[in-house]
């Protein structure tokens, strides 16, 4: 038997059933969510007495004893019909993230496979929460589903992977009531092959591979890992961060080594770093001297995972004046107030990390003219980190980019 909060009895028998567990008894309780309020956790313990003992002394009914698995198979071909009416079926069955999508035909899905040198049926990862296998072919689906290119398969695989690396605690932020989004920043001469926004506006919609990449990861977790919103994603609040969050570091612009050279790998190569934030603020410095720059920096009170998106104007004055990225880690981490202030005897109160190191804070150059300062955190307590990987590209590459170069919003008339 197992105990859950009323409103996590779904979620609860989701979770049994992915683990062949479906006929497992669950008992909702009232002690709300996350309590540490006594009075509330003895009255919710008081009213589910009577039930617990019903649930642990009644006979096994024959479908407790022997439990049927529900497997939903579905073939090749789903549906056929107009676009609205294609938008419409996968719409009801929960396939969708709420906007229109283009129609993963065989002969779309085929396209989006020429972004990769691996079998469709090659099995990249078991997403959680229910283990869903990640086949090249399932991710292209939901990559022709979110409107993005040939050219995007070699960045949404090596982030699929990034998110089963056990360090990014995706297994646990993903259901979480606290709404994590994965956040992914490209490094490399991929930025440019495929127009990337590294400047301005680079999270805001409008950029094919920004907006995609991002879509199409929230669709792949979704109908690949299972993670269907109120039942397995259990986000109190929601996260509009989930639709997409993909943007590049503006090397070009930046006087500091890369993200991903700072991380271990060669200037050449390509990578994606995912962490998951859920938390997104903008602010302006109280000076834009270097001095200014860091002691707002600091006043942002970074959560236990963050990532600091410096525009590079300020880098270019923070360098000018002698400061690289670990003297402004080692500064903000000095400076700012702990994540989680020390508990003051509250009954119950979690055991959470009060001082942050410099791995849990990555420092990003991005975005365009202007003052403003971004900083995505994590606001949690969790061992985490972030998790960088090679993007591989396959060899047809120069070609594919040859092709697509051309799939790039027309500059504005401005007359």
């Amino acid at each position: 038997m197992l105990l859950a909060n009323k409103g996590f009895v779904t979620d609860a028998h989701a979770a049994a059933s992915s683990r062949g567990m479906p006929g497992i008894r669950v008992l909702g309780t009232s002690v709300p969510c996350e309590t540490n309020v006594k009075s509330e956790i003895e009255a919710g313990v008081a009213a589910a007495m009577e039930s617990i003992i019903e649930a642990l002394t009644k006979p096994l009914t024959a479908e407790e004893k022997s439990p049927k698995q529900s497997i939903d198979k579905h073939p090749r071909i789903v549906f056929t019909g107009s676009y609205e009416e294609v938008n419409r079926f996968f719409y009801r069955n929960g396939w969708t993230d709420g906007l229109a999508i283009a129609p993963p035909t065989e002969k779309a899905v085929a396209e989006i496979m020429t972004g990769t040198d691996l079998p469709a049926d090659h099995v990249v990862a078991k997403l959680i929460p229910r283990l869903g296998k990640a086949t090249v072919e399932k991710i292209a689906i939901s990559a022709v589903m979110a409107g993005a290119l040939p050219t995007h398969m070699p960045v949404l695989i090596a982030a699929v992977q990034t998110l089963t690396d056990p360090r990014s605690r995706f297994d646990t932020f993903e259901v979480s009531t606290g709404s994590w989004a994965p956040f992914f920043v490209v490094n490399g001469p991929i930025r440019n092959d495929i127009h990337v926004n590294c400047s301005s506006g680079a999270l805001s919609p409008g950029d094919i591979a920004n907006a995609a990449i991002g879509r199409a990861i929230g669709l792949i977790v979704k109908n690949i890992g299972g993670a269907r919103k109120g039942v397995e994603d259990m986000g109190v609040l929601g996260n509009p961060g989930k639709y997409s969050l993909v943007l590049g570091e503006y090397e070009e612009e930046s006087p500091w080594e890369p993200l991903h050279v700072e991380r271990g790998f060669k200037r050449e190569d390509s990578t994606v770093t995912m962490f998951l934030p859920n938390t997104y603020i903008q602010t302006i410095p109280r000076d834009t001297n270097a001095k200014g720059l860091v002691e707002t920096y600091a006043s942002l009170n970074p959560g236990s995972m963050s990532c600091l998106l410096v525009v590079p104007s300020h880098a270019k004055v923070l360098s000018s004046e002698g400061w690289t990225k670990k003297r402004i880690k080692e500064f903000i981490l000095e400076n700012s107030a702990p994540p989680f202030p020390p508990a003051q005897g509250g009954q119950g109160t979690p055991i959470l990390p009060t001082k942050l190191s410099a791995d849990d804070l990555m420092i990003v150059v991005a975005g365009g003219p202007g003052a403003w300062i971004g900083l995505l955190r994590s606001a949690g307590g969790w061992e985490n980190s972030f998790v960088t990987r090679k993007i591989d590209l396959p060899r047809n590459w120069d070609k594919l980019v040859a092709k697509y170069k051309t799939v790039v919003p027309n500059s504005p008339d401005i007359r």
